[in-house]
């Protein structure tokens, strides 16, 4: 069975400092060229990954806003997965000093002010929560996650988890880590997602997803002998 798609983080395993390199883009361009799919899933707010990204035209559809949002390039489409957040909750946040940016769901600040935004979703009693990227946090309503949102692009897309590969580096990437068939984490990937992964490219970041789009290309188109197998 054919890998048909790739599903890739920005931060950390596209990306590093938010800007991704000419090698990554033309790889990424490589395998869409052999006719498999592009699928960008990202803790970014979609107006950031617009201004730093213009490249992500080359995806099919992108989740921005860690599962909270879809958006499909190409036609412009864009659809969110959750209620925007409560007007009291931003006031709150404000009047307790956490610098934040609210999106079209999700809120996001950074450490320490987790522990913040934790008092003020029990005080308010919202069914929100808070999901930790290395030193970024992400708040948003309870079930909506990278998984979820992958789940959703591959029904549109008619691919199966059994023809898809995930890449990624952090925590917030765990869940959909498991959604492939066959899983990458980056040199620079956290401990727990390189426990989880099929293979580690040698290389980190950009590099790394290169190292592995080679390989794959490589051993296309159906015997693959350098790549396991996909899991069942």
């Amino acid at each position: 069975m054919k890998y048909q798609a790739l599903a890739a983080d920005f931060d950390g395993t596209l990306a590093t400092g938010g800007k991704v390199a000419a090698e990554t883009v033309a790889a990424l361009e490589r395998l869409r060229a052999s006719g498999r799919k592009l699928i960008l899933v990202t803790g970014r707010h979609l107006e950031d990954l617009r201004h730093i990204f213009p490249q992500m035209l080359q995806f099919e559809w992108v989740i921005a806003e860690n599962g909270a949002l879809l958006y499909r390039p190409s036609r412009g489409e864009m659809q969110t997965l959750g209620e925007p957040p409560p007007e009291k909750f931003l006031q709150t946040l404000s009047a307790r000093g956490v610098p934040f940016k609210a999106g079209h769901v999700m809120v996001n600040t950074h450490t320490p002010y987790d522990q913040v935004v934790l008092e003020i979703i029990h005080e308010l009693e919202l069914d929100w929560r808070v999901i930790y990227n290395k030193g970024a946090v992400m708040v948003l309503p309870s079930g909506i996650d990278k998984s979820g949102a992958l789940k959703k692009v591959l029904q549109e897309l008619s691919v199966t988890r059994h023809e898809l590969i995930t890449v990624g580096d952090a925590e917030n990437d765990l869940d959909f880590l498991d959604l492939g068939a066959l899983a990458v984490a980056v040199e620079n990937a956290l401990p727990a997602l390189k426990e989880k992964a099929d293979w580690v490219p040698s290389q980190p970041a950009g590099a790394g997803v290169v190292e592995f789009i080679d390989r794959l290309l490589e051993s296309d188109p159906e015997s693959r002998p350098n790549l396991p197998e996909p899991k069942e």
